[in-house]
């Protein structure tokens, strides 16, 4: 079921969104490629299973050496 969002009319509350939303992806690419200089893995949960993307690209449930 589809719930319908009636839009605001204050426009200046969608413009900071989006600003907000811009700083928080600019920071999590600069903390993505920071753990990359640093050698540690990515990761990210799918249907509730943990995965790790290893820096060769491999994707592993095994938790990596250096997380240990």
């Amino acid at each position: 079921m589809m719930t319908e969002v009636k839009l605001l009319k204050n426009k200046e509350l969608y413009i900071k969104e989006a600003e907000i939303i811009g700083i928080a992806n600019e920071a999590v690419f600069k903390a993505k490629e920071k753990n990359k200089e640093l050698g540690l893995p990515e990761f990210f949960t799918k249907n509730g299973i943990l995965y790790f993307v290893l820096p060769s690209g491999e994707i592993t449930k095994q938790v990596p050496e250096i997380m240990k």
